[in-house]
């Protein structure tokens, strides 16, 4: 006879989703810290930490030890997202279980290329991946645990071209950040003394991510803008103005890191805005579905109109 209750809570799967959130944000941040102390190849084989040892050894000293907890935290990650699985399949619900499958896989395939980016040296572009995979992992299980806090998902709340105003605001997110991969590989900050760069001028390169991060905060003001003028609903508002505040505190920090020679500090706190940067832009594409008991835009005008 089974033990484990029928179904789980809604509360306990919404606190499991948050917990992805977080977890696959820190993952970010001590990869980071990996990186910007030179220790990428503290462990200097995948899976194992050297070739004798599955673990860290005296002689790795420090490097080692950073290298090998970060890796040891992915343990963390798989079983937070196992048991957010675990949790949504036995819950009633269906709309999250393939944003939970999907967070699940996603942790496989991140630690797949930890091992490739080792192997090949810290090779730039296979650093990006890592990186983006993470970051892509912090906006999916943003989504999943925003839905978990409602019942399900509605219908469109903003009219069609504000929706679609969004979606670009999500892609040109997604070119910034791939752009600030661009430029970290270009720079120094490599993970290890001996790793490769990609070649590129550093500065054309930061200046074609600013460009990118210019173009992504005109498209949030805009959006900002024409929300408040049509009276659009506050959920939809406060997710763009609060990803409008991070954009400019992280356009801030990255400007300053630029001009003070990349202090490792900096470095790393804009790496925490990329994370709150996807995490928020995820929230603003969340938003413009409201729960599934709200009528879409649409019906909401015809109806309102009906009565006037």
């Amino acid at each position: 006879m089974s033990v484990l209750p029928s179904r789980v809570r809604n509360s306990t799967v919404s606190r499991l989703a948050l917990a992805s959130v977080v977890a696959n944000g820190l993952i970010v941040l001590t990869g980071g810290f990996v990186r910007l102390t030179g220790s990428g190849l503290g462990c200097p084989t995948w899976p194992r930490c050297t070739e004798d040892s599955f673990t860290t050894t005296p002689e790795l000293a420090a490097h080692g030890v950073i290298e090998f907890g970060n890796r040891l935290l992915t343990f963390v990650l798989v079983a937070i997202a196992a048991a957010t699985l675990i949790a949504v399949l036995r819950s009633a619900r269906r709309d999250l279980r393939l944003l939970a499958v999907l967070a699940f896989l996603g942790i496989p395939a991140q630690g797949v290329v930890g091992g490739i980016t080792v192997l090949t040296g810290l090779n730039p572009y296979t650093v990006a991946a890592h990186f983006l995979v993470s970051t892509a992992l912090v906006a999916l299980t943003t989504v999943m645990w925003l839905r978990s806090r409602e019942p399900g998902v509605g219908q469109l709340v903003v009219r069609r071209p504000f929706a679609l105003l969004v979606y670009g605001i999500a892609a040109t997110t997604a070119v910034v950040l791939v752009l600030g991969t661009v430029v970290t590989g270009s720079g120094p900050h490599s993970g290890d003394p001996e790793a490769g760069r990609t070649g590129f001028d550093p500065a054309l390169m930061s200046q074609l991510h600013a460009d990118a991060v210019f173009l992504l905060l005109g498209l949030t003001i805009a959006l900002l803008v024409a929300l408040y003028a049509t009276d659009s609903p506050g959920r939809v508002r406060r997710a763009a103005r609060d990803l409008l505040t991070v954009l400019l505190a992280q356009g801030v920090v990255g400007y300053v890191q630029y001009f003070t020679q990349l202090p490792i500090l900096l470095v790393l706190l804009h790496m925490a805005g990329a994370v709150l940067t996807s995490a928020y832009a995820a929230r603003l594409v969340w938003s413009v579905r409201g729960p599934a008991s709200e009528l879409p835009v649409e019906a909401s005008l015809e109806r309102a109109a009906a009565t006037h």
